[in-house]
């Protein structure tokens, strides 16, 4: 490997401007990479000012990272073809909702022998009743190799360099070593395996175990109830993991990506604090999201409705209560109080 690797960010809320803050500072210390990184940043307009130019003039993304200088070498670029089109690894961290559509603007336009890390947490729906890991959809429609990053990695923590550990879930061994140079720091802490599918469906599920425990806090029902609903939570994903994307390993569920974050997310996190405030204000999930997340999307309720999606099409919402419930009390099907007969009479209890 002798030319330098060409990185891209595409996306810039929260987690990745906070994944930015180490990708730059990587790439300008280690000769693997090439030390301009692009991010690319969807253009809006800020007390008058484009948000990319505040980006390139102040190194600091106002909207989603207040307060954290971004490395100099982070470029923010408004296009993500230009962003793009000389990368050698591709990150994206943009809401699952639009990966679809990036995709689409991407094909043909990126370079040859380009591969993939995604940060997106979630699933798509497939016609038909099932759903798909977002790296597959990444990978099917740009052609190219995909790897996952998943892990407790709240992202104000992670900027503000407070020590943490994550999973990347990549099948080459020999892209792998590259990857981990590029996102591990002295406190971002990586552990790679070769589970990617398990890695990826962790970050996605563990959101609508989130918005249990949110309920949970909403209801003053306390860490006991809590403990509950994330053991019974982590239950249901290994279960899922079996039935639907086979062949993982057990193991995987007690790294970073697995137990680790689900702890976080019921702890800290959008997903939880939304949820608690549901219970609390009577509000729905939209108008909430709205107030509270500055521009930035809820994906507990967005996952529980996909999941719901393939466990109805294969008549298995029984086999997982506590998803299910947490989608219905998120629709409005079931009060939050339901969500305690759900614990009460779960398979594991009888």
């Amino acid at each position: 490997m002798s030319e330098k690797q060409s990185v891209c960010i595409i996306g810039s809320g929260n987690w990745g401007s906070a994944i930015a803050k180490i990708v730059g500072a990587n790439a300008a210390q280690n000769d693997l990479f090439e030390e301009r990184v692009t991010m690319y940043v969807y253009e809006e307009i800020i007390d008058g000012r484009k948000l990319t130019e505040i980006i390139n003039e102040t190194h600091e993304n106002v909207k989603y990272l207040p307060g954290h200088t971004l490395p100099a070498n982070v470029v923010a670029v408004p296009d993500v073809v230009e962003a793009a089109k000389h990368a050698d690894i591709l990150i994206f961290v943009v809401p699952h909702q639009f990966i679809r559509r990036i995709c689409s603007t991407l094909l043909g336009k990126i370079k040859p022998g380009a591969v993939g890390l995604s940060l997106i947490k979630g699933f798509d729906k497939k016609e038909g009743g099932g759903i798909e890991l977002i790296s597959h959809i990444i990978a099917r429609e740009l052609h190219i190799p995909m790897s996952v990053l998943m892990g407790a990695n709240l992202a104000s923590e992670v900027a503000d360099g407070m020590f943490c550990e994550t999973t990347i879930g990549c099948k080459d061994k020999a892209k792998a070593p590259i990857l981990r140079d590029l996102i591990q720091t002295s406190y971002f802490r990586v552990v790679v395996v070769e589970d990617v599918d398990s890695v990826e469906c962790c970050g996605a599920l563990k959101n609508i175990v989130a918005c249990g425990a949110g309920f949970v806090d909403g209801l003053g029902l306390g860490d006991n109830t809590k403990a509950a609903v994330i053991r019974l939570g982590l239950m249901e994903m290994i279960k899922f993991v079996h039935v639907f994307f086979p062949g993982g390993k057990i193991n995987t569920f007690f790294e970073s990506c697995g137990v680790a974050d689900l702890i976080t997310t019921c702890y800290g996190g959008r997903n939880r604090k939304v949820s608690e405030a549901f219970v609390k204000t009577g509000k729905t999930i939209e108008e909430l999201e709205k107030e509270m997340l500055n521009g930035q999307k809820l994906q507990g309720p967005f996952t529980a409705e996909e999941v719901n999606y393939m466990l109805k099409s294969q008549s298995m919402e029984d086999t997982f209560p506590l998803f299910t419930a947490i989608h219905r009390i998120c629709i409005g099907q079931l009060k939050p109080t339901d969500l305690i007969d759900c614990i009460r009479c779960h398979p594991e209890h009888m």
